[in-house]
């Protein structure tokens, strides 16, 4: 299994690139956010990968982040939701706002993606609602809220096993009770009271 490809961008287009790779060229099937971070052809490269397989195909799906594979190996593991429809959403979603979707059970968020009606959305939203949380964003938090003290206090309740829907509300919670500019330990210990009543 091909897991990565370091080299240089030969080619790049709508929804793919080809990567060199010490004279051997790969053609990487890619969402926008990808081909967007890879920069301008004729630069070197590092792509994260996954290698499909089917009865009369092999394919390589590329991405920007370790992360990003995570979540797309999610998504494809949802019936309906094949490889074109992930790299769909992950065009259409950050990583980050994808998982605060899910963690808040937004299937509005996620049927903005081309091909993903509602109905699909909410067998995402469902089937991914509990799986998400320990999944790494494009940024490398795994915090399904806004940057800054909440995104903290949401990783670190996820850490002590809440589930993403459980920390964001609790966090929700006990930002509504403090304010904006609370900091991380007084919005982690309200937090946490929130999530025990």
């Amino acid at each position: 299994m091909i897991a990565k490809l370091k080299g240089v961008l030969e080619a790049s287009a709508a929804d793919h690139a080809v990567i060199d790779v010490q004279g051997v060229g790969y053609l990487v099937a890619a969402s926008s956010r990808t081909l967007e971070a890879l920069g301008p052809v004729g630069g070197d490269v590092t792509i994260h990968t996954e290698m499909l397989v089917g009865d009369d195909f092999i394919r390589l799906i590329g991405f920007a982040s370790a992360g990003e594979r995570d979540w797309f190996r999610l998504l494809n593991g949802v019936q309906g939701v094949g490889s074109k429809v992930a790299l769909a959403i992950l065009s259409t979603l950050e990583t980050r706002d994808l998982q605060t979707a899910i963690a808040a059970g937004d299937a509005a968020m996620v049927a903005r993606a081309p091909g993903v009606g509602p109905k699909l959305a909410s067998r995402i939203v469902n089937e991914l609602k509990d799986k998400a949380g320990g999944i790494a964003t494009a940024a490398g938090g795994t915090a399904p809220v806004p940057a800054g003290a909440s995104a903290d206090a949401v990783s670190a309740l996820l850490n002590l096993g809440f589930k993403p829907a459980e920390a964001s509300k609790a966090v929700a919670a006990a930002q509504g009770e403090l304010g904006e500019e609370a900091g991380l330990d007084a919005l982690v210990r309200v937090a946490l009271k929130k999530a025990a009543t």
